[in-house]
């Protein structure tokens, strides 16, 4: 892309190479703040020789809205200049053939994101200059069926690396699929479930986010902390990643209490005794639910009379929408989520070239596709190895650095972000390198 190169002098590319062979380091252009603290990473990794990421187009202008974006009615999901051909379509021309597997005609919401994920894509080609990518675009409906099929076509036309799918169960049959075939995958799902050497997870993942924040907590003297957990899928990954970042930064848990989704009332009650009053029995209350469920939440906290300012409230990266900033009893709480500068800038490009605003997980494919496009430009297909793509010092792109663990997890450079009066402010950067973590 045209952003990707434009900060740096001729000649780049040409030392950059040299540094590719030697150390493995290579990032994307975005969005990369300073650092404050660094994160702890889910697993050590190997260090590449350098701790910063290689490229870094600089950060987009400060003042962005904290806003996730979704996607607009009536939004224009054309195909572009992508030639339609059987079997799928393909975006570029390039000599490196790479796969992108979406739920193209599936469930209507999955199928709406699919496409936005797909304009994404061509818009990453369309901006890396020269690309040496043909990106072959393969629709997997939804199903682990589907993505089974779709990556045994895309490896039988070529494909050195498959990017997708978006569903836990369709990447775990393409990786399978991948992995015989000693092809790597490139994910979208969330479900650490899906994850496996060779098989790398491109999301937003809860377990980081709980490392973060309550790395951060520990930091800022919070050392006894409650939870109030969801009974979702979500809420148990991040009750045991609580368990687990909680024993490693020293911090106590006093009490958990769980209810079902959007019924939070019996729960607080139960807990209120150790967050509620003058004298509370802890310094945090911990609560990974997102905007569907936290107003109850909230609601059923202040009949409780908690107060915010002697239990801070802690949060995942599902806090990170409008809705929950208004919240009075979660004013002042910290979550932890990615630094939304970069998506705003993608967002804007995007928007100028689609009409319309892009959902929130279009940046991953964006990511993942200029990342594949930057492997190609430097080593070409013998790039997409796991020694490349599990390098310690990682990748910079929209949604900030991130790395590739050995066992397909990844760890992200997050900010911890304030909540303020219908706002989020953030109150510590994210870490321009996760090997100051290791």
């Amino acid at each position: 892309m045209a952003s990707f190169f434009k900060s740096r002098k001729t000649g780049l590319v040409e030392r950059a190479t040299l540094t590719v062979l030697l150390t493995g380091t290579l990032a994307l252009s975005g969005c990369v703040g300073t650092s404050r603290q660094a994160q702890k990473p889910a697993r050590p990794t190997q260090k590449a020789a350098s701790s910063q990421p290689l490229y870094d187009a600089g950060l987009p202008p400060e003042g962005t809205s904290a806003r996730p974006m979704e996607a607009a009615p009536g939004q224009d999901f054309s195909a572009g200049t992508a030639s339609i051909r059987a079997g799928g379509s393909t975006i570029g021309n390039g000599p490196v053939k790479v796969a992108l597997l979406l739920p193209l005609s599936g469930s209507p919401q999955g199928a709406a994101v699919a496409q936005n994920m797909r304009n994404a894509a061509e818009l990453a080609i369309g901006e890396f200059q020269g690309s040496d990518l043909t990106l072959l675009v393969k629709d997997d409906g939804g199903t682990p069926e589907g993505a089974r099929e779709a990556a045994q076509q895309a490896l039988a036309e070529g494909a050195e690396l498959i990017l997708g799918p978006l569903f836990a169960g369709s990447v775990q049959a393409a990786g399978q699929v991948a992995r015989q075939a000693g092809k790597p995958l490139i994910g979208f799902s969330s479900d650490r479930g899906a994850a496996t050497r060779g098989v790398y997870l491109m999301s937003f993942m809860v377990q980081s986010e709980v490392d973060r924040i309550i790395a951060y907590a520990a930091s800022q003297n919070r050392r006894s902390v409650a939870a109030l957990i969801p009974n979702t899928a979500y809420g148990s990954v991040a009750e045991a990643q609580l368990r687990a970042a909680a024993a490693e930064n020293g911090v106590r848990i006093v009490s958990i209490e769980r209810y079902p989704a959007g019924q939070p009332h019996d729960a607080v009650q139960r807990l209120g005794p150790v967050i509620g009053g003058a004298s509370p029995r802890v310094d945090a209350l911990f609560i990974p639910d997102n905007g569907d469920g936290l107003p109850a939440v909230a609601q059923a906290l202040q009949a409780a009379r908690f107060d915010g300012q002697r239990v801070k409230p802690l949060g995942t990266g599902v806090w990170d929408e409008a809705r929950v900033f208004g919240l009075p009893a979660l004013q002042g709480g910290w979550f932890a989520a990615p630094d939304k500068r970069g998506f705003m800038e993608f967002a804007a490009r995007y928007r100028a070239r689609f009409n319309g605003d892009p959902v929130r997980l279009a940046s991953l494919s964006y990511d993942a596709v200029t990342l594949a496009a930057a492997l190609a430009r430097i080593q070409g297909p013998q790039a997409f190895n796991d020694s490349v793509l599990t390098n310690g010092a990682g990748f910079a792109g929209a949604d900030g650095v991130f790395r590739f663990n050995p066992n397909g997890t990844n760890d992200r450079a997050l900010t911890v972000q304030e909540v303020r009066g219908g706002a989020a402010a953030v109150i510590s950067t994210a870490p321009r390198s996760l090997l100051a973590s290791n």
